[in-house]
């Protein structure tokens, strides 16, 4: 489903400057993988050996039977690309789906957490994505991993949690053509994450797809949620454990 605005979850009450600066953070990103290439595309991503070893590793090595070049971390320390990657794209596709999702969901989360504590719960989220990959991808990969899902992942489910009678209005495809839909916030973030559950266990790398770090976006998201909530924000009846807040 591709979403296109919500309602039922509490509006924004200020400019969701942090949201929005994500956003175009990623976009910049982008553009500089476009201009610059591989160096960055290989360099900036995840490379699970390297974290694992602390070694930066550069040169030629094999990806499923494929050789690729592995370029410098950037300032040659390999632990920042645990930050660098979860601002990186494959392609647009990628960038796109991924930013349109921050765009309808993070907002109202932004809003409840807080400016400050929404950018922290973000980018917790994006590291204990990266951590997941690296433990179900395995510690001796030096298959690339990036972009910003994970850290959605974790938005996702504090709007899960903070606004699940809300109801998500998008485009569902159906073969070539596509039918506006209103569904369930449960019912289509719900969907998603059996999806990447599914996935890891019968794809796993072999799709391009980094869903562990999906589902470690996402289960972090959960639980750090009741931590950085803000109750008295939440409607009455709209809590996921159904307290009358």
């Amino acid at each position: 489903m591709l979403p296109l605005n919500d309602e039922g979850a509490q509006q924004s009450r200020s400019f969701p400057f942090v949201n929005i600066g994500i956003i175009l953070l990623n976009f910049a990103m982008f553009g500089v993988e476009l201009v610059v290439g591989d160096p960055v595309v290989n360099g900036w991503s995840l490379i699970p050996k390297e974290i694992v070893t602390g070694h930066d590793i550069v040169g030629m090595v094999n990806v499923g039977g494929q050789m690729i070049q592995l370029y410098p971390a950037p300032v040659g320390n390999v632990y920042l690309t645990l930050l660098t990657s979860m601002f990186m794209h494959g392609g647009w596709l990628h960038i796109l789906g991924n930013m349109l999702y921050l765009y309808v969901f993070g907002d109202n989360v932004e809003n409840n957490f807080g400016h400050l504590k929404y950018l922290i719960f973000y980018l917790l989220c994006g590291f204990g994505a990266d951590f997941a990959q690296i433990a179900i991808g395995g510690g001796d990969s030096v298959v690339p991993n990036l972009g910003a899902s994970g850290a959605i992942a974790g938005v996702l489910a504090a709007y899960l949690v903070l606004f699940p009678a809300a109801r998500i209005r998008g485009l569902v495809p159906l073969g070539p053509l596509a039918f506006l839909a209103n569904l369930p916030a449960a019912v289509v973030i719900g969907f998603w994450i059996l999806i990447q559950i599914f996935d890891v266990f019968s794809v796993g790398e072999q799709g391009g797809v980094a869903y562990g770090a999906h589902i470690g976006g996402f289960f972090l998201g959960l639980v750090l949620t009741f931590l950085f909530r803000t109750p008295e924000n939440v409607a009455p009846g709209q809590d996921l454990l159904g307290e009358d807040v």
